[in-house]
């Protein structure tokens, strides 16, 4: 491996779900301001909107996720068309 093209600051950084309130610890160099406690030692945070636990494809089950009634728009400007 060439030497001085990879990071030097891998720390272990807490990644949180934030759908489903999972949390998950692993090694990575993410930068953040934001720290949780767990079991009495701090950790760097990193907060996700979707990740392997609430994805539906990992969990088998659809999740319908409606920001501002758009898939309501959506379904009423196209309902006529699927009646034909």
């Amino acid at each position: 491996m060439k030497k001085g093209i990879h990071p030097e600051n891998y720390r272990l950084v807490v990644f949180k779900d934030m759908s489903n309130e999972h949390v998950f610890l692993t090694r990575s160099t993410a930068d953040t301001k934001d720290t949780i406690d767990i079991d009495g030692t701090t950790y760097p945070l990193v907060k996700l909107e979707i990740s392997s636990s609430s994805h539906p494809f990992y969990t088998g089950k659809m999740k319908l996720v409606d920001s501002a009634g758009r898939v309501d728009k959506f379904r009423s400007k196209y309902k006529n068309h699927l009646k034909k």
